[in-house]
C-alpha cells in the first residue's frame, strides 16, 4: 500500500484542515495573514502530505483518516438462539397465565350462580308464602309480603 504522505486528500480533508486552521488563528497560535497563506496553501495541496506540513506546527490533533463504513452488526448466535427458543415459551406461558385466570374468574362465577340457584330465596318461599314472624328479607318476586307495612328496617353495618 502506498504511503500516506502520497495518497490524494479530498475536499472533506481540505475543510478539516482549514478548520482546524481557523481554530488555531481563534486561539492566537497564528496571525491572521499567516492563516490567509495556510489556507491557500490547504486548498491547493493535493496529497496528505502537503497537508499534513501546513499544519505541522500546530498542537492538535492531526488530520483523521476516513473512516470506512461500518458493515451492520451481526447478532449474535446466543441472541438469535434466546429468539427463536425462548421468545414462543414466553409467549406461551403468558397464553397459559391468561387462560388460568380466566378458568377460575368462570369458575367462581359458577359457583356463585349455582349456590343462589340452589340456595337462593325463590326455592325456599314458593309465591305468595308469607315469611315466618322476624325474617326481613324480600319475597322472592321483589314484594313485601302481605301485611307488612312500609317493608323491614334496614339491618346495621355493624
Amino acid at each position: 500500500m502506498a504511503r500516506r504522505a502520497t495518497l490524494r486528500a479530498s475536499d472533506a480533508d481540505r475543510e478539516q484542515i482549514a478548520e482546524r486552521l481557523r481554530l488555531a488563528a481563534g486561539e492566537g497560535r497564528i496571525v491572521a495573514e499567516e492563516l490567509e497563506e495556510r489556507l491557500e496553501a490547504v486548498f491547493t495541496a493535493r496529497t496528505y502530505g502537503e497537508l499534513d506540513a501546513v499544519v505541522a506546527d500546530l498542537p492538535g490533533t492531526p488530520a483523521r483518516r476516513r473512516e470506512r463504513p461500518r458493515t451492520p452488526a451481526v447478532p449474535r448466535p446466543a441472541l438469535i438462539v434466546a429468539i427463536v427458543f425462548l421468545l414462543p415459551v414466553l409467549v406461551s406461558m403468558l397464553i397459559a397465565a391468561v387462560v388460568v385466570i380466566t378458568t377460575l374468574f368462570t369458575a367462581w362465577a359458577l359457583v356463585l350462580a349455582l349456590g343462589w340457584w340452589v340456595f337462593g330465596q325463590h326455592r325456599r318461599y314458593p309465591p305468595g308464602h308469607r315469611y315466618p314472624p322476624g325474617r326481613r328479607s324480600l319475597h322472592a318476586y321483589g314484594r313485601w309480603p302481605a301485611g307488612r307495612p312500609g317493608g323491614p328496617r334496614p339491618r346495621p353495618w355493624v
